[in-house]
């Protein structure tokens, strides 16, 4: 087996099942299967079972964090990929994946498949509506027009499908789960992997996969991300995205360190608790040079 495919669910089995069922025809390599299942009452959990694939469960709604470092316990390869219950993927995803890291020196990599949405995401990817359920998914044209679909490699990646070594999730310890349920959790990890010297994050658009989007999102109560990143940090999600990972440009070379100074972030962190002890809300936020 070449990847451990980590997914959490949550009453959505329909689309789990379309996700599994794509991954099984469309991968060219045999992959392990690992699901999460949150509470599971709509027999999700009785499906997997019968499907015979690997899997934990949790009797409520835990959240992607802990459910994907459940999950680390069942993982039998080297590679661990997290993938949203709301995707398709499609032929070459994990050949180029491969590929890309059989060409790297070390396992100081993440990796990101390219997302095709429906309508326009607030991160990279490609537009093109091929439907937002299963009623109106298009399946035989999008299998016949996403390759034509333009698209070049990117920096930054962060959002799954993402791929990293095994070593270098022990190493930063997963998902944190001070972000259950799991709004900014991405970034969170992007950032513990910056800290730990990774450089190399590669967006592959040869890897490709249709999100169906928030399709368990959309029934939670969110965390406040934006405000646990800044706390945590000392910097936005945006300086990460913008000044350190630069997210969705044109990929030629691994990005060079920030230069967002020791002193600046500390600056900021004292910025961001001196307006919670004031009761006030935080400004707009000036970019660090």
């Amino acid at each position: 087996m070449r990847f451990s495919i980590i997914i959490p669910t949550w009453n959505n089995l329909p689309f789990l099942k379309l996700c599994i069922e794509s991954i099984r025809r469309h991968s060219a390599e045999e992959h392990q299967i690992i699901v999460h299942v949150n509470d599971g009452a709509d027999g999700t959990l009785d499906w997997v079972r019968e499907q015979g694939l690997d899997y934990t469960h949790s009797e409520c709604n835990i959240g992607v964090c802990l459910a994907c470092n459940m999950m680390r316990t069942k993982v039998q390869t080297d590679y661990i990929l997290y993938m949203n219950d709301d995707m398709y993927v499609l032929p070459g995803w994990d050949s180029s994946l491969s590929t890309e890291v059989a060409s790297l020196p070390d396992n100081r990599f993440f990796l990101s498949s390219t997302m095709i949405h429906p309508r326009k995401p607030e991160n990279i990817g490609i537009v093109a509506d091929y439907g937002d359920s299963l009623e109106t998914f298009e399946e035989e044209r999008l299998l016949k027009e996403y390759a034509s679909l333009p698209c070049s490699d990117w920096r930054g990646a962060t959002w799954p499908p993402n791929l990293l070594h095994r070593d270098m999730w022990d190493l930063v310890g997963g998902y944190s789960i001070e972000f259950s349920p799991g709004m900014g959790s991405d970034p969170d990890l992007t950032a513990k992997l910056w800290m730990a010297g990774v450089r190399h994050f590669k967006g592959l658009s040869a890897s490709r996969v249709y999100h169906f989007e928030t399709k368990s999102t959309e029934r939670i109560v969110q965390n406040d991300a934006r405000m646990q990143f800044m706390l945590k940090w000392g910097v936005a999600n945006s300086v990460l995205r913008e000044q350190m990972t630069h997210l969705g440009e044109p990929w030629d070379k691994p990005v060079i360190p920030s230069t967002v100074s020791s002193g600046k972030r500390l600056r900021y962190r004292l910025k961001v608790i001196l307006s919670l002890m004031r009761g006030k809300q935080m400004g707009p936020i000036e970019p660090l040079q």
